[in-house]
């Protein structure tokens, strides 16, 4: 056998497989260059590429660069999102994500030409029929005749639920004549006009303020989700239910719920007892599909599959919850291969290929390389990157994050005296014989083509050794993960936890104890004295982790004794006082009249598109909530909670704008001094392209820097200005305070605070 690599390809031309079970492999793509190469690859088929990813991380990574070098293409790019649960969760995706899911699925009965991106735990999901979305999609026009009980009846049955105020997907409202619906697969709800049951119009309306936004000429809604609710199918469930759990099922809430029409939380992991036979991801697509996959697939699969067993073991004896195998609701490695044999086959790997590979029936190397370091750190690291640009025969694209970041990056390198030419994307970059320029795009890796083309795609954060912007995150926020206990395998042997009712104990593991004629693994709490608390798994959600300063030494409370109830009393008459004066602050707060900030307009608009990111569905509530907070007459007080990286800074950013723009100065006040740096450079980044004037005051400034810039706040040349406490001394005066943002407040001490208690009557308090 000739073991021989044919020679480096060009990623602009990738070889593709075309008939069912063939197996082609690319090797020598790195970086970015994969994705240009699905990209021309799927310029090139007539027919759906499929890319199946190692996890979602790398979904949303590839989604990016496939967008951005298809920008001027009309390739459409479908992703099949995770639903961000745990196996056997309790909880069920947003409804966001089940609408992104489902619109998925209804695509690729249409779709000719396009993508098709999923990471590798939602392929392996076992999903309904397609019979099921054809079934409960509906379509409505204006004209059309519509008896509203019957569409309520139809909406039920397809899983939507009745509200008094339509805010989220899979909701739906009556009022008199009108009805308000907000379908799956729609990224906003519409409002429906009846006129003696016949529709007179249709309109979009802003789930926030309830305004109606445009008209349209019809509509289309999917099931609200994966699961029906109509009588047939609950009658299938029950039996369903009854042949896979021999025991009584009338003591599982799930079956109880589901008996009455609801959808409790989790029932997605029930999916195959609504129907006769499940489907995959495969069965949804069309016949002329290409699957494509990195080298680590089957490795990852195997390694999903042994986190759902191992979930499973972990929780099946929950005998009010009892739960269907791993095999029913997901494929393994095994049936996932024996599916792929039905289509053509791409695989990747980053490195070259050196020998054949058996299977295959064609393989190619692609002429990329891996990026030099080129981190402009020090200047032997400048010297590096000026050394790789003066290859005069090469072609360089550097990418920056954002608008704002592109002048910042600008600005960085005519310093080193690197003039790139701003483009505005990849098409241009092609179009063109520039050799050095600049776009934006949120691109990590980079690349570098060698051969003929010579081209190097070098993002921003290769030069600066980090992602300068982060990482939009798309799991949901829960409850605080140093507290609450979701799974029996984030507790150790000895920790030391809070029960509800009997207070800190200790874990000492599992044990297997007979009740009531059934035997049941409990958990076992030991307390002062050695005393003994077997808790069932269901009961779980009354334990919570022990938050004191030491594990080791946490003082176990005794069973039986008022103690713990002292200590809940007490810390609730603390509350109480906590309450009161929030409730002074708020009467305070309403008999004064604050400063009206105007609602989005078109500048407004232009600044949140600049956003580098979708907002996630927390981050876009929170921003709707600050801005009818400022628009109101009475002074804002809200607080915004997330965890890092969840976009909290953004909120913040979008009222500092909408103030500046009212005539208002911001005051933004941070605890330290490092803080303060940081925050400067992401304001004036993002506040780049508007004339809006960002300042910082601390210990690191001049005395006369410090004094020229409470100059220039006092005469209001100064539009939002950075700082820690100094901020709050007397001598610190606005021309037009508007809105102070308040980074960390727990941080603060004392005097500060009770300087923040009286700014909170009266201006508006991020």
């Amino acid at each position: 056998m000739n073991n021989v690599i044919p020679k480096l390809k060009d990623p602009f031309n990738p070889s593709i497989p075309n008939t069912p079970g063939t197996k082609v492999i690319w090797g020598g793509l790195y970086g970015s260059a994969s994705s240009l190469a699905i990209a021309n690859a799927a310029l090139q088929y007539s027919g759906l590429y499929f890319i199946i990813t190692e996890n979602v991380q790398k979904a949303h990574i590839l989604e990016h660069e496939l967008r951005f070098f298809l920008s001027d293409t009309e390739i459409e790019i479908l992703n099949f999102p995770d639903g961000e649960t745990l196996p056997y969760d309790v909880f069920s995706p947003l409804p966001e994500l089940t609408s992104q899911r489902l619109l998925t699925l209804h695509r690729l009965a249409d779709v000719t030409q396009g993508i098709l991106i999923a990471p590798i735990a939602t392929v392996l999901q076992r999903l309904p029929p397609r019979t099921y979305l054809d079934a409960h999609t509906l379509n409505i026009s204006c004209g059309d005749k519509l008896n509203p009980n019957k569409l309520f009846t139809r909406l039920e049955q397809a899983g939507y639920q009745r509200v008094s105020q339509v805010t989220t997907h899979g909701e739906f409202a009556a009022r008199g004549s009108l009805v308000d619906l907000f379908p799956m697969g729609t990224m906003e709800p519409f409002r429906i006009d009846l006129l003696d049951e016949r529709i007179d119009s249709i309109r979009s309306f802003d789930p926030e303020t309830q305004r109606s936004i445009e008209n349209v000429t019809s509509i289309q809604f999917l099931p609200a989700r994966e699961v029906p609710l109509d009588a047939a199918s609950i009658e299938q469930f029950r039996q369903a239910f009854c042949a896979a759990f021999p025991q009584d099922p009338n003591r599982s809430p799930i079956y109880k719920e589901v008996s009455l029409g609801n959808a409790p939380g989790g029932i997605e992991y029930y999916l195959p007892l609504f129907y006769p036979q499940t489907s995959t991801l495969f069965d949804y697509l069309p016949t002329n599909t290409i699957v494509s996959h990195w080298l680590g697939m089957s490795e990852a699969s195997d390694t999903f599959w042994q986190q759902v067993n191992s979930r499973y073991e972990q929780i099946r004896y929950d005998i009010e919850r009892p739960l269907l195998p791993p095999q029913k609701l997901y494929l393994n490695t095994a049936q996932l291969h024996g599916i792929l044999k039905n289509f053509p086959q791409i695989q990747i790997q980053t490195e070259p290929l050196t020998e054949r590979r058996r299977g295959f029936s064609s393989y190619a190397n692609f002429a990329s390389m891996p990026l030099p370091t080129l981190a402009i750190h020090n200047q032997d690291a400048i010297a590096i990157l000026q050394d790789f640009l003066n290859d005069t025969s090469r072609r360089v694209l550097f990418l920056a994050e954002s608008p704002g970041r592109r002048e910042h990056l600008l600005a960085t390198l005519k310093n080193l005296g690197i003039k790139p030419q701003i483009l505005e994307n990849w098409a241009k970059f092609l179009e063109t014989d520039i050799s050095l320029a600049l776009t934006v795009a949120p691109l990590e890796q980079g690349l570098l083509l060698a051969d003929v083309m010579n081209i190097a795609v070098i993002p921003e954060a290769v030069l600066y050794g980090e992602r300068v912007l982060q990482e939009r995150r798309w799991r949901k926020s829960k409850q605080d993960p140093d507290l609450i206990v979701q799974s029996l395998t984030e507790l150790n042997i000895g920790d030391p936890v809070v029960h509800e009712q009997h207070g800190v104990g200790r874990y000492l593991g599992m044990q297997a104890l007979t009740v009531g004629g059934i035997e049941t693994e409990l958990l076992t709490l030991e307390y002062a004295k050695g005393d003994k608390l077997y808790v069932p798994i269901a009961a779980l959600h009354l334990i919570s982790r022990y938050a004191g300063a030491s594990p080791e030494t946490a003082p176990l409370h005794h069973l039986g004794s008022n103690k713990w109830e002292k200590l809940k009393t007490k810390a609730a008459a603390q509350v109480r006082d906590v309450a009161a004066e929030l409730l002074d602050v708020q009467a305070r707060r309403m008999a004064n009249t604050g400063i009206a900030i105007p609602s989005s307009d078109a500048d407004y608009l232009a600044f949140a598109s600049a956003f580098q990111f979708e907002e996630t569905y927390d981050q876009q509530q929170a921003i709707n909530a600050v801005l009818k907070d400022l628009s109101a007459t009475h002074p804002m007080d809200r607080v915004v909670c997330g965890d890092v990286g969840f976009g909290k800074t953004e909120v913040a950013m979008r009222a500092a704008f909408q103030t500046v723009q009212a005539g208002y100065q911001v005051a933004i006040l941070v605890p330290t001094t490092l803080l303060t740096g940081q925050h400067y450079t992401t304001f004036s980044d993002r506040f780049a392209d508007w004339p809006i004037r960002v300042e910082s005051i601390s210990r690191f400034r001049t005395r006369k820097d410090q004094t020229a810039i409470m100059d220039d706040l006092a005469k209001g040349t100064i539009d939002i200005i950075i700082g820690t406490h100094k901020l709050l001394n007397p001598d610190i005066r606005f021309k037009s305070l508007g809105l102070v943002i308040i980074d960390e407040e727990h941080r603060f001490g004392v005097r500060h605070k009770e300087r923040l208690k009286a700014l909170r009557a009266e201006v508006d308090l991020l």
